[in-house]
């Protein structure tokens, strides 16, 4: 008698993802691994193409209106949207509508190579015009000589009829070879020239640099990595920047302020931290201290003793005007 084999469950791996699926039956969307798993796009552009192809037709999904709905900022969403269009899940062309107004037309493509595979296939099947033979001219007929009359009884042998000419043919010239249509590459999306860019602000520098206040400076630029890990300068780009750090905390700035705003919210990617540090330190500058009102000292009045304000020691203004009034002569006689 044989042995009954028995399949056992499969065992669930050690270690990694463990899927626990449901059979879905509405309120889902079939995203591509394309998408979901591309090597080559941040986790934000990920999730914003997995969102944008959720969306029904129609959906806005503008810069300001996914930066409505989800915490990131327009900065970070707009370099996601960049990065879909180089990948080619994202299209974005301007168009004109009514009113003389342009309007922005977004496509979003779950397989971009088959997608760029079809522009093409329909570029090169364009219908060409064929070129239109010309007629033949119809054949030249040459009308028969009419018999001579008889001059004699005797009657002559008719003569006969002369040939009929061939048809004239005319060689009608074999059209060029029509070339294969070039591919035409998609149009650039280049945004439309706006006003001229505002020239780029200075870097400041403190009214009264001193050694201490530099060095402050310095101390907090070499320890933005700690608490910011993406702004790591090299030595020559903090030196440069110091001056800027140094106008800060002469203005009042604590360390702790100055670093959360030159650091918070980095666009992702961060191609240059030191150009973005630049730019924050002049544009974000805090307003100068409100000069400090001289305060005058007390003095005590040499002839009354009582305190008044004055920058210099005497009597007070009632005692000054007693001996002004002292010193004049009498004008009423005894």
């Amino acid at each position: 008698m044989d042995t009954q084999q028995v399949s056992a469950p499969p065992r669930a791996p050690s270690a990694g993802v463990v899927h626990i699926n449901i059979r879905l039956t509405d309120g889902y969307t079939i995203i591509s691994n394309r998408l979901s798993q591309h090597r080559g796009l941040s986790l934000l552009a990920i999730g914003l193409g997995t969102h944008i192809q959720s969306l029904p037709e129609g959906w806005r999904v503008g810069i300001k209106a996914l930066a409505a709905i989800f915490p990131e900022s327009e900065a970070r969403i707009a370099a996601a949207l960049r990065e879909l269009e180089q990948h080619g899940f994202l299209r974005r062309t301007r168009e004109r509508v009514g009113g003389g107004k342009l309007a922005t037309r977004t496509e979003s493509y779950n397989h971009p190579e088959a997608a760029a595979r079809g522009r093409m296939r329909e570029r090169v099947a364009a219908p060409v015009p064929e070129a239109v033979p010309a007629p033949e001219p119809e054949p030249v007929r040459v009308p028969e000589p009419e018999p001579e009359p008889v001059r004699v009884p005797e009657p002559e042998p008719e003569p006969e009829p002369e040939p009929e000419p061939e048809p004239v043919r005319v060689s009608v010239p074999e059209p060029d070879p029509v070339p294969a249509p070039v591919p035409v590459p998609g149009p650039r999306l280049v945004p439309t020239p706006a006003a001229p860019r505002k020239p780029r602000l200075p870097l400041p520098a403190p009214q009264q640099p001193t050694e201490a206040l530099y060095a402050a400076a310095a101390d907090l630029l070499a320890g933005l990595p700690r608490t910011a890990p993406l702004f790591l300068l090299s030595e020559e780009d903090a030196r440069g920047l110091v001056p800027g750090v140094a106008a800060w905390l002469e203005r009042g700035a604590r360390p702790d302020a100055v670093r959360a705003a030159i650091t918070d919210d980095p666009p992702v990617p961060l191609r240059h931290p030191a150009k973005l540090l630049r730019h924050r330190l002049a544009a974000l500058l805090p307003p100068p201290l409100p000069a400090a009102v001289p305060v005058v000292p007390l003095q005590n009045c040499d002839d009354c003793d009582r305190a008044f304000r004055s920058s210099v020691p005497g009597c007070c203004r009632e005692c000054r005007d007693a001996r002004a009034y002292a010193d004049e002569p009498c004008l009423i006689g005894a």
